[in-house]
This record gives C-alpha cells, structure tokens and sequence, in this order.
C-alpha cells in the first residue's frame, strides 16, 4: 500500500524553481538554422532552446472597453438562463490591464492533439511602446521541451491573461497536456483566457461563412496597413510535416516560412481583438459597419442579455440594406425583443407584417393569435390568425424528406388545431353567456343543475 501511494504521488508536478528569464546568447556561424531564423540561443536550468524576438508597429495598441470584456466573459445563455444575463460578470483586474495580456499561437506535430503531439514552435506577443512584441520560442529537438515550457511558464506568469483562436479548445489543452507530462514544470494558473474564435463565428459568419483568421484579415482587417502579406504563406495542413523533415535531416529552409506564418497568426489575433473592441464597445459607431455584422452583432448580444443594445444592432442592420433572405430573420429577432420587453404594440406591428410573406408566415400568424387571446381578449382575432396559421402551414411547398421535421410539421398543426378547437369553444361559450346572463350567473354561482 505504501509503494502505491509513493507511486501516486511521484505523478505530482515537482515543486520548480521560480521562472527566471532565459539568457539569451546569439547563436555560432555553424548554426544554419538559428541564423535562417534570426533566433538567439535561449538558456535555463533546463537547457536551451531557441527564441525568436521582433517588435511591429503594428497592430498599434487598443485600449479594452469594459463593454467588451463584460460581453467576452459572459457566456451566452440558453432561455432560461437569460432571465439571468442582466447580472454582469465581474471582471478581474488583471483583465482589464492590457499589460497582463499575453497573446499566444502555436504550431504543431499534430492537428488532433493526444499526448504524443508536441508543440515545436510557440508563439507570444504582449502591447509594448505602443506596438506588439513577438517573441517565438523554438524546439530544435524534442530534448529541448522542458526548456522552452519553462520560458514559457515565466511569460505567462509576468501576463496571466491569455488571447487565443480556438485557444480553450487545441493550444492550450495541449500545453497543459505538456507541462503536465515533464512532471517537473507546473502548469501555469491563468487569471482568464480570452478565445476570440466564438466571437468571430458569431460577429462574421454570416457575411464570410469561413472565419478561418487569415479569411477575417483579408475581409474585416486592414491585412494592407497591418502588413499582413499571405500570397505566399505556409499552409496549416503542411507545417509538421515541415519539421518532421527538418528533424530527420532535410533542409531547414521550409521552417522559415512557419516561423513568418506564426508572426502573422498573432498579429492577426491582436488586430482581430482591436476590431472586436471596436464593434462590442458601448460607443461603437454602428453606422461605419456592414449590414450583415450589424446583424451578426445584433444576435450575438441579445445572447449575452444585452436587449437594447440588440434591438439597436437590428434596425441598423434593417437600415443598411441587410439582403432580402436575412430580412425575414432580422424582423423576429425584432418581434421576439419586443415581445420580451413587453412591448406589444412594437411587436405585433412586426408580426402583422410578417404575417403577409408570402413564404412562411406562420410563426408571426401563431404569435399574433397568443397576443390576441392572452393579452388583447380578442378572442374572434385570435381564432382568425390561428386558422391563417393552419392555412399558411398547409400551403407550403414541404418537399423535405427528414422524417425528424415531418414529425416537427405535424406535431406544429396539431398544436394550432387544438388552439383552434379551444378559441371555438371559448367563443361559443361566451356567446352563451351574452344571451342569456341571468343563467350564466346562476351557473357560476351554484353550478349546472342537474
């Protein structure tokens, strides 16, 4: 039992020595590679391991709204948990110290991850003098691990606050999965992570359906002032193949284009931020955006809770043009808004338009029958709209062969079948009453008579 618990407790990260800072010398002339880099030799108590320093003018630094961070940390909820969106998250102080950020990109073995993936190249940028500084730590050989996780280790201590693409879900797991597996080096506790992936499918999918990052610099960036110049980038899908033969001996050439692509991911990654800063802001001119990242806008913060600042978003969009087959969409988000906030005459104005297209139509049909039942007490526009419903249902051209939405198709007439069974009913009772009060009341007061 003893050697069990031994055994046990040799799998816990040993107690490491304070991160230092790596010294860094500048490499001999019979170092091909580090001098095809432009890396300085990087050394610790570990061993050494290449490093890789720039400084560009930009992205020039942005200063984070408190909007911003607010909405970045806020989880989108579901209905229920929306009730709840009002409460803002507290954002630490640590987050909202741009100097606490540390942006981070890596480059692979693998693209699936698993505990045999290494991550070769490692790429950091932080705000400095205004511009970004990039510092690139290299693996030579695997040998060299433990020495670049311990540089590393030490940057993320001085900035605890990581800005990733697709960070929470590929390159940090991984690394954690590294650290981890030196038993020796810590995993290093982050004060927040910042995954700007989400917010970019949520803000541009709908105008650029791929929000790959090189696809967000040529369309939302100004790839052209940040100096981004992709015509002749390194493909993703070829990179470990790259070092893979590098480490069996082929020519170190390739790599400097991994190097070069790496830069660009995370000065792309600071400029998306800035640009993300720019629209979530409280201030944000609405008008200087397109029509369909207004509306991406709009649906990103009526997740978060953020009903005035959607409902805005959503008129915008309306205004700017946004293309007929959005149209549609824009306007139930605007009814449902309305709806929420009890904002009746808005909303049924809404849906009494949208109850005249000619290509659905009947989800604003089945609305404005519940508004006329529940709140106006006009039961006669109730059962009207309700059986427009049905009419509009049965017209539809339904060519869909999913047995899943035939069975969603049939169980919606059902539903507006039954409220229309029930509006009859109610209706006829009522006229019951009308003609004949004094035996209406009898019955209310004592019951039928048998």
């Amino acid at each position: 039992m003893v050697d069990k618990f031994s055994r046990l407790a040799a799998l816990k990260p040993a107690r490491s020595a304070p991160q230092k800072r790596a010294e860094l010398r500048a490499p001999d002339e019979a170092d091909a590679l580090s001098r095809l880099l432009g890396a300085g030799i990087a050394r610790n108590h570990y061993g050494e391991h290449l490093a890789i320093r720039n400084w560009f003018a930009t992205p020039e630094f942005c200063e984070p709204s408190p909007a911003t961070l607010e909405l970045l940390t806020r989880t989108a909820g579901t209905a229920a948990s929306r009730k709840h969106a009002a409460l803002k998250p507290v954002v630490s102080e640590t987050l909202r110290d741009p100097e606490k950020w540390l942006f981070l990109d890596t480059e692979t073995t693998g693209l699936a991850g698993g505990t045999g993936t290494y991550a070769f190249l490692v790429g950091l940028a932080w705000w400095n003098s205004g511009g970004l500084q990039v510092e690139q730590l290299f693996l030579r050989d695997f040998s060299e691990e433990h020495s670049l996780l311990d540089a590393l280790a030490a940057r993320v201590a001085e900035r605890p606050v990581l800005v990733t693409f697709n960070g929470k879900t590929f390159d940090w797991p991984l690394l954690e999965n590294r650290f981890t597996m030196t038993r020796a080096i810590r995993v290093p506790r982050l004060a927040a992570h910042l995954d700007l992936l989400h917010p970019a499918r949520a803000l541009w999918k709908l105008r650029l359906g791929s929000v790959r990052l090189m696809d967000l610099e040529r369309h939302v960036l100004d790839a052209e002032h940040l100096g981004l110049h992709r015509h002749r980038d390194v493909a993703s899908a070829l990179i470990p193949q790259y070092y893979f033969d590098y480490l069996r001996g082929g020519v170190p050439d390739p790599l400097a284009g991994v190097v070069k692509h790496n830069q660009m991911d995370l000065r792309g990654l600071a400029a998306l931020f800035g640009k993300m800063n720019s629209l979530l802001s409280e201030q944000s001119a609405l008008e200087e955006h397109e029509s369909l990242d207004l509306f991406g806008l709009s649906r990103f913060l009526e997740r978060r809770g953020e009903r005035e600042r959607a409902h805005s978003a959503c008129v915008k969009a309306l205004d700017a043009g946004l293309p007929a087959e959005f149209r549609l969409r824009a306007k139930r988000q605007l009814a449902s808004l309305a709806k929420r906030d009890a904002h009746w005459e808005r909303a049924v104005a809404l849906w009494q338009e949208m109850a005249g297209d000619s290509r659905d139509g009947v989800e604003a049909c089945e609305q404005l029958a519940v508004y006329y039942e529940r709140h106006a007490k006009d039961l006669d526009r109730a059962l009207e709209f309700a059986q427009l419903a049905v009419m509009k249902l049965e017209r539809q051209n339904w060519s869909s062969r999913d047995p899943v939405a035939h069975a969603r198709r049939a169980l919606r007439q059902r539903k507006l079948m039954c409220r229309i069974s029930r509006l009859r009913h109610r209706i006829t009772k009522s006229d019951s009453n009308a003609t004949a009060p004094l035996l209406a009341r009898a019955i209310a007061a004592h019951g039928r008579p048998r």
